[in-house]
């Protein structure tokens, strides 16, 4: 049956929260519905969106445009040392960079 598979993924908004990118649940939630996230390139309007390891999350943080991979799925929101480790930045070319 299709009902006896597990669900191997996490809503967006509790990955963002757990991993330390939102500072509260709510405030993932509103980032999500206000169409501010893309995952895997793709708009984001609803919280309960599932994200799963090797998905790309691009979020604007502190100004700027963050891309980033995820490399697992949090059981808890623990201390920031071990939320880094569920991600990984990518690093974006910046046009500066493109022009040689």
């Amino acid at each position: 049956m299709a009902g006896d598979a597990p669900i191997c993924g996490q809503r967006i908004d509790r990955f963002l929260w757990f991993a330390r990118l939102a500072k509260s649940r709510s405030i993932a939630q509103a980032l999500c519905e206000q169409g501010h996230i893309r995952l895997d390139g793709r708009r984001i309007e609803r919280a309960h969106t599932l994200v799963r390891p090797g998905n790309v999350l691009s979020l604007m943080a502190h100004g700027r445009v963050r891309a980033l991979r995820i490399e697992a799925l949090p059981a808890r929101r623990g201390p920031a040392s071990e939320a880094v480790t569920l991600y990984r930045e990518l690093t974006l070319a910046t046009p500066a960079e493109t022009d040689d």
